[in-house]
């Protein structure tokens, strides 16, 4: 195990992407806390050397967190947070945006309009959690509403949506926090909310993975016949060209100011697992984990609790189909997971190590041990050259950045 920070101040991985394409730089951000979005710059260090770099720092008052960095170049995204913010209009899942520096170049990914008529392109809210596709060219990311969270806060579903190349927009920005963006931008998942308990109906589309460029799986939160709350896997298959992401289907891209931006024509969204009979129904939300494709979209791994009620890998076919069991750990799996770039094993935390586990058999190798410190559940990410694997972990108070040798 090699510590890669030492300063005494937090440094935050996001769940995947955190490597340079080099595997030679890991980018992070300095929030002191998860849940506490304060940090004001976004910064890298050499795995080799221990460098430290500073990427970005958020002007005039704003503050940057959440940073991934594509799988093709050095283009980093990152969501930034209000400048200038006042007791109007500060900090919040609906009031924030992607932001994408590359080569000391910085520009909004997502443009934003709250002003009717709105801009098709453009949202009218916050976006979060930016996510490349493989091929680097579109960005994932969870989208809050703040057009709806004016009128309720109920009504402000959380969202999944795409930022396609095919931009720029630039809205009218007749109010002052509207911007224009690089990229168009859209939802792409359906919510209502209140679903039909036993339906297919969601209310909430979170934690979301590319199975590949066409297609993206999230979580998706349908209730029981009972109306207990269980999540379940969804898929999405993506417009193919410009003119289909820019062509609305049966409601408009933009959105009205009583409904929601709405999915392009021929998005359909379609459901994997069907979990609502099982002793213990739906995708886990403790640990927090997003979906993940294999590497070749030949399998979609999630976390589920077994009939024992313990945390397990599971697999399902982006086709579908029944899930497959992976592990059959006895004490749960711990944490967030990523694939391994060859697609043979997946990463995460099993009895507060870092372990790997075949994707075949399911069997586990522990990469690590004697931890001063439980491995943050937040993020265990391999290098895309396969030869490491990077997570957190508390030293003397400050989450610190670590890698070990993966053997593969």
């Amino acid at each position: 195990m090699k510590q890669l920070t030492f300063a005494p101040r937090n440094h935050q991985l996001t769940n995947t992407q955190t490597w340079t394409p080099d595997s030679q730089w890991l980018v992070f951000d300095v929030r002191p806390s998860g849940a506490s979005f304060t940090g004001k710059t976004i910064e890298r260090v050499n795995v080799q050397t221990g460098a430290v770099e500073v990427l970005y720092t958020a002007p005039d008052g704003a503050h940057v967190g959440v940073v991934t960095v594509s799988p093709q170049t050095e283009k980093y995204v990152f969501i930034h947070g209000p400048e200038n913010p006042d007791a109007d209009w500060q900090y919040d899942f609906h009031h924030r945006r992607g932001v994408v520096t590359e080569n000391g170049s910085t520009h909004n990914l997502d443009a934003m309009d709250i002003t009717a008529p709105y801009t098709p392109g453009a949202l009218r809210g916050g976006s979060h959690v930016h996510v490349f596709s493989p091929n680097g060219e579109f960005i994932s990311f969870t989208y809050n509403d703040h057009v709806m969270h004016e009128r309720s806060p109920a009504l402000d579903l959380r969202n999944v949506g795409v930022a396609a190349p095919f931009g720029p927009v630039n809205p009218p920005c007749t109010h002052a926090r509207e911007y224009g963006g690089s990229h168009w931008s859209v939802l792409v998942s359906r919510t209502t909310p209140a679903p039909v308990p036993g339906s297919d109906q969601i209310n909430r589309a979170y934690e979301e993975g590319w199975v590949s460029d066409q297609q993206l799986a999230f979580i998706g939160d349908t209730l029981s016949l009972t109306g207990e709350k269980v999540p379940e896997l969804f898929i999405v298959t993506l417009p193919h060209n410009e003119q289909g992401w820019k062509t609305a289907g049966d409601a408009p891209l933009q959105g009205t100011p009583d409904t929601l931006p709405a999915p392009p024509q021929g998005v359909v969204q379609q459901r994997l697992t069907f979990t609502h009979h099982k002793p213990f129904p739906g995708l886990v939300n403790v640990p927090r984990h997003w979906v993940r494709s294999h590497p070749q979209a030949m399998q979609i791994a999630f976390l589920m609790r077994d009939d024992q009620g313990i945390v397990q890998l599971w697999l399902i076919s982006p086709n579908g189909g029944e899930p497959r069991q992976l592990t059959q750990t006895t004490s749960g799996i711990q944490s967030a997971f990523n694939w391994h770039p060859s697609g043979k094993a997946l990463g995460f935390v099993l009895e507060n190590r870092i372990a790997l586990c075949d994707a075949q058999r399911g069997e586990i190798t522990f990469l690590t041990s004697d931890h001063a410190n439980p491995p943050s559940a937040d993020a265990v990410v391999f290098s895309p050259d396969g030869k490491k694997i990077a997570w957190m972990q508390d030293v003397d108070g400050f989450r610190q950045l670590w890698m070990t040798e993966t053997g593969l």
